[in-house]
């Protein structure tokens, strides 16, 4: 199989975990060489800034700059590298979140984030976006019943319908990249939209 690169997105809550794991083992089953990561996170430094971005008060720039300095290194250290061997990379997060939370959320600018983007990934992009689309209460729903919550996640409903809306935006600006799912439905309805989806690619 050639090399593919695949983000999952979505506001918190919206249960990319499970389908992430099913991918993997798709992939796996047909022969792939895999690489499963995450944003921010991916190689030792972007996973010590993760601590940091969840965990410790900052405003938006601040936050920008950490998960951009940290998609740096997991890019060099990790994504091209896979890519450049012909393995496949499924993501969980990259710089769509970043748009949609320090963008949207927060209210940072978005050229800013744009000149970010061209300087850290030199037109670098997923192949394929899987957005998990559902309302800000659905997910609030889901996140208080699955875990403790961190600073993102106590954020209030209007924030992350905020969020939700910058995703709407990057999916308008490149619809050749992403995928709505439906992410109110069931596991297994969920799970059919993303068979789909891949079936159309001929993945």
């Amino acid at each position: 199989m050639s090399a593919r690169f695949i983000s999952f997105e979505g506001i918190d809550g919206a249960g990319k975990s499970t389908h992430i794991a099913r991918l993997a083992e798709r992939f796996s089953q047909r022969g792939a060489t895999l690489v499963n990561t995450r944003e921010p996170g991916g190689t030792e430094l972007a996973e010590a800034l993760r601590g940091l971005f969840l965990h410790s008060g900052m405003d938006g720039l601040t936050e920008a700059l950490l998960v951009f300095a940290g998609r740096r290194d997991h890019l060099v250290r990790v994504i091209e590298p896979a890519l450049a061997a012909g393995q496949t990379v499924i993501c969980d997060r990259f710089t769509d979140a970043t748009f949609a939370y320090q963008g949207f959320g927060r209210g940072m600018d978005l050229t800013v984030l744009g000149t970010l983007e061209q300087w850290v990934q030199q037109g670098r992009q997923p192949d394929l976006t899987l957005w998990f689309d559902l309302p800000a209460e659905m997910a609030a729903s889901r996140r208080a019943a699955a875990r403790a919550a961190d600073r993102f996640e106590q954020q209030d409903l209007d924030f992350f319908e905020r969020v939700r809306a910058g995703y709407a935006a990057r999916a308008a600006a490149a619809p050749q990249r992403f995928a709505r799912i439906d992410a109110a439905q069931s596991i297994e309805q969920v799970a059919a939209q993303i068979d789909a989806v891949m079936e159309a690619r001929g993945w």
